[in-house]
């Protein structure tokens, strides 16, 4: 079994956080205790839920925690969104975290089929 470093989903999730982090700097401070802190949350709830699945040695398990991570990824979209909406940050400015979001969404959807039609 492909420990859950050498997936791919997992990395890009990885490289999503780091795009995260670079994007909350731009943040009003006033946001630290709010928006900041849901945007942290929901964008480390990625990787993290896609290593601990793995680390189930459970498909059933791994399913459970890719579907969680899943819906981390969509909340961290509409976060992003809200800034946007708010002004907060230009969509150029995003654009990375968006694109990286949808192929990281692509991908657990593309392993949870898989794993599905496998079980």
């Amino acid at each position: 079994m492909q420990s859950f470093k050498e997936m791919l989903v997992w990395q890009k999730s990885m490289d999503l956080v780091e795009e995260v982090y670079r994007i909350i700097k731009l943040l009003p401070s006033d946001e630290r205790y709010a928006l900041i802190d849901q945007i942290k949350r929901s964008s480390v709830s990625i990787p993290s839920n896609i290593a601990e699945g793995r680390g189930r040695n459970s498909d059933r398990e791994f399913l459970r925690f890719l579907n969680i991570a899943n819906g981390s990824a969509y909340e961290l979209e509409t976060q992003l969104i809200i800034c946007q909406r708010l002004g907060y940050i230009k969509s150029d400015q995003l654009l990375r975290a968006f694109q990286l979001c949808d192929e990281v969404c692509r991908m657990l959807n593309a392993i949870n089929k898989k794993l599905k039609a496998n079980g």
